[in-house]
C-alpha cells in the first residue's frame, strides 16, 4: 500500500529552489505519494501563520507528519513555520555555520537579499530552463524546437536530474525522452527525435545497477527483473550505435561529470552559475 505523505516547498521568493531541491531529494524514496504544494513568497509573519495553518491542515487531513522544504531565510519565518508540527528542512542550514566559520562573519538575514547578487537576465534564463525541463520530463512533451539538449535513455539512466542540473546551473533547457518498448523493439531512432539529432544525448547504465534502482522504485516486477535490464540497456546501447548518438554511461559517473560531458560534446559553450 503506497503511503501519502504532504510536502511543502516554502520561500520568501519564488520557491524553485525549495522545489528543486525537494524534489531531488524525494525521487531517491519508493513507496509513498507525496502531495506537493509550493508555497511562494512567504515574507512576513501574517503569511507565514496562514501557511502554517494550511500545513497543520494537512497534516490532520492526511493522519501524518507533513514535510517542509523551507528556503526563507529569516529565521522568525522559519520559527512560525515549525509550529505546524512539520518536519523543516531548511535548504540553508546545513551551509550557513559553515560559512560563518570560514568567512568570520555572522550572517545577514534579509528577504530578498540573494537577489541582489543576481544579473537578472541570467536569473530568469535559469528559471526559463527549469521550468521547460520539467515541462519536458520523461517525455510529457515532445516539441523539442526549443530544446538546446535533448537525453535519451531506458528509464532510471539518471535522465531527470541531469535535466535539472543543466537548468540550474548552466540554463540550459533541457528534455529528456525515455525509450518505450515499442521505441526499443524497432531499435531505430524513435520518429519524433529525428529531426533532432544533433540535440541527442544517450545516457546508458550497468544493467545490475539498473536493476537496484528499479528494484526500489517497483519491487519484483518484471520492470526490474534483471532480464529486462540487460534487454533493455543492450537494444539501446545498440541503437545509438548505429545512429551515431554521442553516449556516456551514468554508473560511475556524477552529475556534475554527466552535465560537463554533455555539454562539451554538444558544443554548447555556458558558463556555471
Amino acid at each position: 500500500m503506497t503511503t501519502i505523505r504532504p510536502v511543502f516547498y516554502v520561500s520568501d521568493g519564488t520557491g524553485i529552489t525549495a522545489e528543486t531541491i525537494g524534489h531531488s531529494l524525494l525521487t531517491q524514496f519508493a513507496g509513498f505519494s507525496f502531495v506537493t504544494d509550493r508555497m511562494s513568497f512567504i515574507d512576513d509573519p501574517e503569511k507565514a501563520t496562514e501557511a502554517c495553518a494550511r500545513i497543520r491542515a494537512a497534516g490532520e487531513r492526511y493522519q501524518v507528519r507533513p514535510i517542509v522544504v523551507n528556503s526563507c531565510v529569516d529565521q522568525g519565518l522559519s520559527v512560525i513555520l515549525a509550529g505546524s508540527g512539520a518536519l523543516m528542512l531548511d535548504v540553508f542550514a546545513p551551509f550557513i555555520e559553515t560559512l560563518e566559520a570560514e568567512l568570520s562573519s555572522p550572517r545577514v538575514s534579509r528577504v530578498g537579499q540573494a537577489h541582489g547578487m543576481v544579473d537578472f537576465e541570467t536569473y530568469h534564463r535559469r528559471i526559463n530552463a527549469m521550468n521547460f525541463a520539467l515541462s519536458h520530463d520523461d517525455g510529457i512533451a515532445v516539441n523539442y524546437d526549443d530544446a538546446d539538449v535533448i537525453l535519451v535513455a531506458v528509464s532510471r539512466a539518471g535522465k531527470t536530474p541531469t535535466c535539472i542540473y543543466l537548468a540550474l546551473h548552466y540554463g540550459v533547457s533541457a528534455a529528456n525522452y525515455p525509450l518505450t518498448d515499442e521505441d526499443l523493439d524497432s531499435e531505430r531512432l524513435p520518429p519524433r527525435l529525428r529531426n533532432y539529432r544533433r540535440k541527442l544525448f544517450g545516457l546508458t547504465i550497468d544493467p545490475e545497477r539498473l536493476q537496484q534502482i528499479r528494484q526500489e522504485r517497483r519491487p519484483n516486477s518484471r520492470y526490474a527483473s534483471a532480464e529486462t535490464c540487460r534487454k533493455e540497456v543492450a537494444i539501446a546501447e545498440r541503437m545509438f550505435q548505429m545512429e551515431r548518438i554521442p553516449t556516456l554511461s551514468t554508473t560511475h559517473t556524477s552529475i556534475e561529470e554527466i552535465s560537463s560531458k554533455v555539454l562539451a560534446t554538444l558544443g554548447l559553450r555556458r558558463e556555471m552559475y
